[in-house]
């Protein structure tokens, strides 16, 4: 369609960047507190096995602006390409959607063009940089910004957030989307990404979420019998290095830190979402809220950190989806159907009542969402180049990886 019908919802949009799949209260998680992630899901539909098909940050976000597999829009790694096609904010703004996206940035070539959204607020030193710009007036002499206190983006060490936490980035990126709400064009409806840097590293949460976290017994992170630590447990090897055997209050330091930077984002989307402050009381409660992250981390799973792995701590994702009523989604349902991010754009569109792109590989989840069919996909495929390719129905997992030829194989409920 073309003309704006007068019963479009509105979308929000809550993106984190390398939060994993177990990182929910919901999930039975034995420490973090997530009641707010948690309730988007509680009032409509969570994806227990939702995954990013390329668990990296850059191919990550082109699936979710384009619905494409990374086979199809051919970006499998941190180096990307520009790209053309139809995309996700490009078709609603066409369909009288304002479009806009605040936060962490979108990581495509070139970095400044807009992909089809209106107007974007970024936290990228790429371009513009607004929120560097935000804290160059507002930060005490000698704060150094949001790498001033000497953890930098991808490493696993930590430490609480040197500043007042109002200046943190995750406060930040919640500030500017409710200043977006407030002056937003009422005479359309909206498409609004706020997009979280969190729980990405540096690992600076602020001083209270760091410290409930240190204080408690954190679980130990997953080793399989087979995983090899590296030579000299990584001794030697620089903090952003992803392979080494963390122990002691290093490790307990570097996930207090992650699950602190979770924590302090599940308050700040009680800010966004707040009844009385938030969303819906700007909105008459006409919007769809999704929850997801771009991949997950592997927190020490396997001696590994960061993320790229075809694992589970770095490929699967929470992805949640609530919807007004007269959407019929099953509330509360925990779904276990694998799901994926290419299946966001179709499913936002079809909510829109906007048609849907041929050149789309992302599935519809609404009919799934009403309990009125399942998904016709038996398995999902998740890759890297040039180093695996993978498949799993949720159940299962095979993993080939193509420069040695090595194999692996899990069974997701029991390994």
């Amino acid at each position: 369609i073309t003309e704006m019908s007068h019963n479009q919802p509105n979308f929000l949009v809550i993106m984190t960047d390398q939060q994993r799949g177990d990182c929910l209260s919901a999930a039975d998680h034995p420490i973090l507190q997530t009641p707010n992630m948690d309730a988007i899901g509680g009032a409509g539909v969570r994806f227990s096995r939702a995954y990013s098909t390329c668990p990296v940050c850059v191919p990550a976000r082109r699936t979710f602006l384009s619905g494409q597999h990374p086979s199809t829009h051919g970006v499998f790694n941190n180096s990307s390409i520009e790209w053309d096609g139809p995309s996700l904010p490009g078709v609603l703004r066409d369909a009288g959607y304002q479009t806009e996206w605040v936060g962490r940035g979108m990581h495509q070539t070139p970095p400044d063009k807009r992909y089809g959204f209106e107007h974007m607020v970024f936290k990228d030193h790429r371009v513009t940089d607004d929120y560097d710009a935000f804290l160059a007036h507002r930060q005490p002499e000698g704060g150094g910004g949001y790498y001033g206190s000497g953890v930098m983006h991808n490493d696993w060490t930590a430490r609480p957030w040197h500043m007042d936490e109002s200046l943190h980035a995750t406060n930040w990126s919640v500030s500017e989307s409710l200043r977006f709400l407030d002056r937003r064009d009422t005479s359309c409806p909206f498409f609004l990404v706020t997009s979280i840097l969190a729980p990405h590293p540096p690992l600076v949460p602020p001083a209270f979420y760091f410290d409930r976290y240190l204080r408690q017994d954190l679980p130990a992170p997953a080793i399989g019998d087979w995983a090899l630590p590296p030579d000299n447990n990584g001794t030697g090897l620089d903090a952003s290095s992803d392979r080494v055997n963390l122990r002691g209050e290093m490790l307990r330091s570097a996930q207090a830190g992650y699950f602190g930077l979770i924590n302090h984002i599940d308050d700040q989307i009680r800010r966004l979402l707040n009844p009385v402050d938030g969303i819906q009381r700007r909105t008459n409660r006409n919007t769809v809220v999704i929850f997801f992250s771009d991949h997950g981390e592997m927190l020490g799973d396997h001696y590994r950190w960061r993320k790229s792995l075809p694992y589970e701590g770095s490929a699967h994702i929470p992805f949640m989806i609530q919807a007004p009523d007269r959407f019929g989604l099953r509330k509360g349902a925990a779904d276990s159907t694998p799901v994926c991010v290419e299946d966001l754009m179709p499913t936002i569109l079809d909510m829109a009542d906007v048609d849907c792109p041929e050149e789309i590989d992302g599935q519809n989840l609404l009919p799934l969402m009403r309990g009125e069919r399942s998904l016709d996909r038996p398995y999902l495929h998740i890759e890297t180049a040039p180093t695996y390719q993978c498949l799993t129905d949720g159940k299962e997992k095979f993993i080939w990886y193509v420069e040695d030829g090595r194999e692996e194989f899990f069974d997701l409920t029991n390994d």
